[in-house]
């Protein structure tokens, strides 16, 4: 057997004194690593309403910390993810775990709105450790021989995780601060990540950048090219972004239909968000249809269900469970077809999966801010209706923009 071939078990740190990580153990460490790092950007969502009250402004003013968050969020993984193909994950996962501690303590040590809204553009900026964690697992399946049939479910997998860390985030964080307040939520999430740091480094183990990858400054160069190159880049970023643009809308207007139509407070809005629990479960399976049917076939049907959601959120503040009931149909697909994005992307050159994900997330969370952007001023607009209008109208164009293109390029 030649020496490729012989490697079963990833190497530990050099120098680190730990045992061997098997590869289905560490794919449930870095399940929960996207889960736990995740989390820290969605905990603001069902805050807004209570730390509005703390500082003394309207609630819609609060409007601007996950639109900042998700804005800074796209800034980190355009600027900071595409030096995963030309240097050591390893290092930069646990890097920017480690900083984003910091940004967590600034969010709760805030003393105003604006010093909120700068402290959550640097969280989300140190925060697209997820997107490094995804290519780390592919490239680690693969250098122990990992099929690449099996990457759809690999790929479910590891976003299974960060889809859990987002329900918890509401959960949790609604639920923290109804009990601590809105800054206890930041400080328990620093403490978290940081013992999630101690764990990943001891456990993690090193995975070489592949073979002959320019350097940082080369990889950022060549993004405008990897996009320009092929409609399959194009059509799945371009898609990705108008989803983002869906989701973040519905996900911060909600906020404010809950508690002005049903009265709940920070606890209610963010258990509320369980209800997308079966989101998390159809995450790995999204990946396993990927690997089945195609690309194409799968996002037609996993983006027509977040047009399906929207139309059975219509009635809003008039029938909670029709509201239950298009979150989970809406989740579903917003997260299914992210992990048929990703699946798709990554049966390109292993060389460029970071870069390829950099390309995805950045549209995809520019997406999600301008929706978060886009929902205030609808719902401060036209109330509900027509934040249904906006979500709606940009899952459509989603969902044209993902299949028309490719197949006029028989993709």
């Amino acid at each position: 057997m030649n020496r490729r071939h012989t490697r079963t078990e990833p190497e530990p740190d050099p120098g680190s004194g730990t045992a061997p990580v098997r590869t289905r153990g560490l794919t449930a460490l870095l399940a929960c690593t996207s889960a736990v790092t995740a989390a820290n950007v969605y905990v603001n969502q069902p805050l807004l309403a209570d730390a509005a009250d703390s500082l003394g402004v309207p609630a819609d003013v609060l409007g601007s910390v996950p639109t900042a968050t998700q804005l800074g969020y796209a800034a980190g993984i355009l600027l900071l993810v595409p030096a995963g193909d030309s240097h050591d994950r390893r290092r930069l996962i646990l890097g920017l775990g480690t900083a984003s501690v910091l940004a967590l303590a600034a969010c709760a040590a805030s003393p105003t709105v604006w010093c909120l809204v700068v402290s959550s553009f640097l969280l989300g900026l140190l925060s697209p450790v997820p997107q490094l964690v995804t290519p780390f697992a592919v490239a680690l399946a693969g250098r122990q021989g990992g099929a690449g049939a099996g990457r759809g479910t690999l790929v479910g997998t590891v976003q299974a995780g960060l889809l859990v860390g987002v329900l918890a985030a509401r959960a949790y964080s609604g639920a923290l601060a109804e009990l601590f307040g809105w800054r206890a939520v930041y400080g328990c999430s620093a403490a978290l990540t940081l013992l999630l740091m101690a764990v990943l480094r001891r456990a993690l183990p090193r995975v070489p950048p592949a073979a002959g990858t320019p350097a940082y400054r080369a990889t950022l160069a060549s993004l405008p090219k990897l996009f320009a190159a092929g409609r399959l880049v194009r059509s799945i970023t371009l898609s990705g972004a108008l989803v983002g643009i869906s989701f973040g809308a519905f996900w911060t207007a909600l906020t404010f239909l809950l508690e002005r139509a049903y009265g709940f407070g920070p606890t209610g809005i963010g258990l509320f968000g369980l209800v997308a629990a079966a989101s998390a479960l159809g995450s790995p399976y999204a990946g396993r249809l990927a690997d089945r049917l195609g690309h194409r076939l799968s996002l037609g049907l996993l983006i027509g269900l977040v047009v399906a959601g929207w139309l059975l959120l219509a009635p809003g503040g008039d029938g909670l469970l029709w509201l239950i009931a298009g979150v989970v149909v809406l989740d579903v697909g917003v997260w299914g077809s992210q992990a048929v994005c990703q699946t798709a992307l990554f049966t390109r050159d292993p060389a460029v999966h970071s870069r390829l994900n950099t390309l995805y997330f950045t549209l995809r969370f520019l997406g999600i801010a301008v929706g978060s952007l886009l929902g205030t001023l609808a719902w401060a607009g036209g109330g509900w209706a027509g934040v249904v209008a906006l979500g709606t109208g940009a899952a459509v164009c989603g969902l044209l923009v993902a299949v028309v293109p490719s197949r006029a390029a028989g993709e």
